[in-house]
């Protein structure tokens, strides 16, 4: 009976689980597939150009895990702007506070994900029913109708 109790407590710890976030190593942004790491140098209202996006999505803390225009710090909504002078494929600069801003400097290409697919999956799908529709649409033209 006890090896059975130690046994029944020993399998509910080993399977019982617990909730960890990852701890990130820096702050980012996802823009246009492309991993930007938040720096802290503050950029000037001067050389804020246009809005060229924003947060989507908050990156998955549990499982490290983000796609599209996502960020591991920052709220959705949170806006990216074009740095004058400065191509927006090398920096951009992320509204941190009410007229604040904060540059964000190129890293790396984001990790692929299923959802990039997507607009070819549609564009296909909306060929595929276009070409049915025309086909039959001209083939019951081309038929003679009986009298």
């Amino acid at each position: 009976m006890k090896r059975g109790l130690l046994l029944l407590v020993i399998c509910f710890a080993m399977a019982s689980s617990t909730s960890h976030a990852l701890s990130w190593a820096y702050k980012f942004v996802v823009w246009e597939d492309g991993v930007y790491e938040v720096t802290e140098e503050v950029v000037d209202t001067s050389d804020i150009g246009k809005k060229i996006g924003e947060v989507k999505r908050m990156a998955d803390d549990r499982m490290g895990s983000y796609y599209g225009d996502a960020s591991n710090f920052y709220e959705k909504g949170t806006e990216y702007y074009a740095i004058k002078g400065i191509d927006s494929g090398t920096a951009i600069a992320v509204e941190d506070q009410q007229d604040k801003w904060i540059k964000a400097v190129y890293l790396h290409e984001a990790p692929f994900h299923w959802t990039d697919l997507l607009p070819y999956i549609f564009l296909r799908i909306t060929a595929v029913i276009l070409f049915v529709f025309f086909s039959l649409r001209y083939a019951s033209k081309k038929e003679p109708r009986p009298q």
